[in-house]
């Protein structure tokens, strides 16, 4: 199964998103116009999603070439 690449670097589809926030929250859309920015947002986040599950594989698996004999999930609230 070919995955699909994100039509935007990872921080791109950020920025993007955060201006698709701004956008809609401004109430000056229509109901269409609201509906196409929101469907454009879920995909954005989708795609950020599985570049973050990507890159947690592959940060785990570099962890694992070095020797490392358990992992522990990153947690940002611990910070």
């Amino acid at each position: 199964m070919a995955k699909e690449k994100t039509p935007y670097p990872f921080e791109n589809a950020l920025e993007r998103l955060e201006a698709l926030v701004v956008r809609m929250e401004s109430g000056d859309l229509s109901l269409e116009e609201s509906m196409h920015t929101f469907e454009e947002g879920v995909k954005l986040t989708r795609e950020c999603q599985q570049a973050l599950q990507e890159a947690e594989l592959k940060v785990n698996e570099l962890v694992k070439k070095q020797g490392e004999v358990s992992l522990v999930p990153f947690d940002a609230d611990d910070r």
